[in-house]
């Protein structure tokens, strides 16, 4: 999601909800801690340079009861955050605490925002020796011809 979606989808909204991937909501006194524009520069295992830019919201949950983020406050912080960092129109990361600092992606289901798994990922497979996976068959759907008779060449 980019940020352009989630300021769209804050002005539909009255109160913010953020869903964990295993469908447990984050409580809903959390505060927006941070939002900021992180570029990570890298060379990746195959020797190439990258660069990849987001937009990273801090989650935080204070047990601050009395107090709610509410959708125009949020938006307000979004884009101040815009003007004073020169942000763009860039994916979103949010980051959530569990038993470590926890990095998600976000989508929005109409309702609430989706904090998303991610994962690692080789971005250079073809120059690091990775093979390529094979695809997996079943040998229930290798009917077509027969195996392993006198004249079915498998031996």
């Amino acid at each position: 999601m980019i940020l352009s979606e989630v300021k769209s989808a804050l002005k539909q909204l009255n109160q913010i909800a953020f869903q964990l991937p295993n469908g447990t909501l984050v409580p809903n006194h959390f505060h927006v801690t941070e939002i900021g524009k992180i570029t990570k520069k890298f060379i990746d295992c195959g020797g190439t340079l990258r660069e990849e830019t987001v937009v990273n919201f801090q989650l935080w949950n204070a047990n601050d009861y009395d107090h709610r983020l509410h959708p125009e406050k949020l938006l307000h912080i979004i884009e101040l955050s815009e003007k004073v960092l020169s942000i763009e129109d860039l994916e979103i990361e949010v980051e959530y605490q569990g038993q470590t600092i926890e990095k998600f992606g976000l989508d929005f289901n109409g309702e609430n925002f989706l904090l998303t798994t991610k994962k690692t990922d080789c971005l250079a497979k073809e120059n690091c020796g990775i093979p390529v996976a094979k695809p997996k068959l079943k040998m229930a759907d290798l009917t077509d011809q027969p195996c392993c008779t006198p004249d079915g060449n498998c031996c």
